[in-house]
C-alpha cells in the first residue's frame, strides 16, 4: 500500500468516527431537551371547574393575586427577634408539620409568604409562621427564599 492509499483510509476513518461522535452528540442534546420539559399540569374530576381551564394565562393570573393577596396582609403578630419573611420556592406547595419530621398539619401554596421563625438545629428544617391564619409548622429547609 502506498502513502496515499494509506492516507485515504486514515482520513476515511477519521471522519467516520467524527461523523459518529457528532451524531451522538446531536441525538443527547435532543433526548436531554426532550426529558427536561416539565410536564403539564394534571387536571383531576374533583378539582374546582375554574381549575379546569387549561387556559395559561388565567392560571397566571390566579397565580399573581394569590401573590399579591398574600403579600399585601400585614401581620398580625409582631416579629420576633431573628425572624424574616419569606415565600414558597416549592411549585407544588409545602407540607405544614408539627415538628420536624412530625404529623401534617397543613400545607402552603407555591408562592405564599410566611413567617421564618426558627430553623432545627441540623439545618434541616424551618419553622414558619402562616401571616393570614397564624398557624405555626415546620417545613423542609431549602424550599423557601
Amino acid at each position: 500500500m502506498s502513502w496515499s492509499g494509506f492516507s485515504k483510509v486514515l482520513l476515511g476513518l477519521l471522519v467516520a468516527i467524527g461523523l459518529i461522535a457528532g451524531g451522538g452528540f446531536i441525538a443527547a442534546r435532543i433526548v436531554i431537551a426532550k426529558y427536561n420539559a416539565a410536564p403539564a399540569k394534571p387536571i383531576y374530576p374533583n378539582d374546582a371547574p375554574a381549575a379546569k381551564s387549561s387556559n395559561a394565562t388565567t392560571t397566571a393570573a390566579k397565580a399573581n393575586k394569590t401573590a399579591e393577596s398574600s403579600s399585601t396582609e400585614p401581620s398580625a403578630k409582631p416579629l420576633p427577634p431573628g425572624a424574616t419573611e419569606a415565600r414558597v420556592t416549592q411549585p407544588i406547595g409545602l407540607i405544614l408539620r408539627d415538628g420536624p419530621n412530625g404529623s401534617q398539619i397543613g400545607g402552603i401554596e407555591y408562592n405564599n409568604r410566611v413567617i421564618v421563625l426558627e430553623t432545627s438545629p441540623d439545618g434541616g428544617w424551618q419553622k414558619v409562621r402562616l401571616p393570614v391564619s397564624e398557624k405555626e409548622g415546620w417545613v423542609k429547609a431549602g424550599n423557601i427564599e
